[in-house]
């Protein structure tokens, strides 16, 4: 139980991903070390992705029950992030007319998640203002995500989009937790929605020096010697968020528990990440849940592959965790950077790994920077995992940890 009030357990999971369209391939695509980044055609400014198909997306949604008109209307982020949503509700074994949906509430991580049909708009507008589509009025504002969630689902209670850069995930789990543990809603559904950067956005990454330059030397990887900036990754998670007591009512198992969280800022609007911001919230999140960096077994560290942010997250883990030195690997070696729906993605990633027992590898790995932790090698590890810790940090300072409990 956090120290926030009651405990907020995971009762459904829902993902697609460049590693696939649902969660358990997502799981086999972890377990096996499999990536799918790969080079870029000739003529992509970008020299390496993690591609993110439109088949996939429809694959990830075509096996459920969802309004037909509401996929059609909807963008490819809103798309992705129905398919998710709908995954989860279908795991969690949530039912129109078993719950009050006024004590249903959404959170949406994620800001800027249109760019893309944004910039074919400014096309259309300027051959003629008239081509403009008019749903762009709705689209183009993230919120369109609570609208089209809540309307799929039939939620009522409290609905709202949560930004913070590629901590924008993990905020947004907070705040459903917090909405749950503090008896706002008995569930809530928590999305990491797709964001797509226009071209222009996604090269001010290149520019930056935050995303890998060139072929030359490969895409390197977290925590290596290689490494050279991260990899876009297009992703979509769901989570749902319930209280213990309201999933033992409804006789549905959680998967894993959130058990504690914490986030804060730098006081620092460039994209620098500091040793002292990273280590804070991992140790108050570790208060939170109220247990000691010896108990946990796993990190899965934000790990973009930037040798800046690498160094400072691996003193900041050694700052906090010392000799404990548990398991670390980085999801983002495999399925790419997911940008605000980064953070979902790795707690994903842990919820996975905590239910099923193994510690997914890091293949990319040759030559460890000086100051790596523990890193899981070539090949998983098939331990059990009780306690896990998953961070997420974002240009301008945002800091985020979350804690998480196996559950038997």
């Amino acid at each position: 139980m956090t120290a926030s009030g009651a405990r907020v357990v995971v009762t459904g999971l829902g993902v697609v991903s460049p590693l696939g369209p649902d969660v358990p391939r997502f799981t086999e695509a972890l377990r096996a070390g499999r990536t799918a980044i790969a080079r870029t055609g000739p003529g992509d400014f970008v020299p390496y992705r993690a591609a993110l198909s439109d088949a996939v997306v429809d694959e990830g949604a075509a096996a459920l029950d969802l309004p037909s008109a509401a996929l059609r209307r909807a963008s490819r982020p809103v798309r992705a992030s129905l398919a998710v949503a709908g995954q989860a509700w279908r795991e969690a074994r949530l039912r129109h007319g078993d719950f009050d949906p006024r004590r249903l509430s959404v959170v949406v991580g994620g800001h800027n998640l249109n760019g893309t049909q944004s910039a074919a708009a400014a096309g259309r507008f300027q051959r003629d203002p008239m081509l403009v589509p008019p749903r762009l009025a709705l689209q183009f504002q993230d919120t369109d995500q609570v609208g089209a969630l809540s309307e799929t689902f039939g939620i009522r209670g409290e609905g709202m989009t949560v930004g913070g850069a590629s901590a924008s995930g993990h905020l947004a789990l907070i705040q459903g937790a917090r909405l749950v543990a503090w008896g706002v809603a008995d569930i809530c559904l928590v999305v990491g929605a797709l964001a797509e950067p226009s071209p222009a956005e996604l090269r001010s990454f290149l520019n930056l020096g935050a995303m890998v330059p060139t072929t030359d030397g490969g895409p390197g990887g977290p925590f290596d010697g290689s490494h050279r900036g991260f990899v876009h990754g297009p992703a979509a998670v769901a989570m749902v968020l319930e209280s213990a007591a309201s999933a033992l009512r409804r006789g549905v198992r959680p998967l894993v528990e959130l058990a504690g969280h914490a986030a804060g800022l730098d006081a620092n609007s460039q994209p620098d990440p500091t040793v002292d911001g990273e280590a804070e919230v991992m140790t108050r999140a570790l208060a939170d849940a109220g247990v000691s960096p010896g108990d946990v077994d796993l990190i899965s560290a934000h790990g973009t592959g930037s040798p800046l942010g690498d160094r400072v997250e691996a003193e900041a883990i050694t700052r906090v965790f010392g000799a404990a030195s548990p398991w670390v690997n980085a999801p983002k070696g495999l399925a790419g950077h997911a940008l605000t729906a980064a953070g979902t993605l790795t707690a994903a990633a842990v919820a996975v790994q905590l239910r099923d027992g193994f510690v997914h590898p890091n293949p990319w790995l040759r030559a460890p920077i000086d100051n790596a932790p523990r890193l899981v090698g070539a090949t998983a590890v098939d331990t059990p995992l009780r306690w896990a810790v998953s961070n997420a940090f974002g240009f301008g300072g945002f800091n985020s940890a979350l804690v998480w409990r196996a559950c038997p």
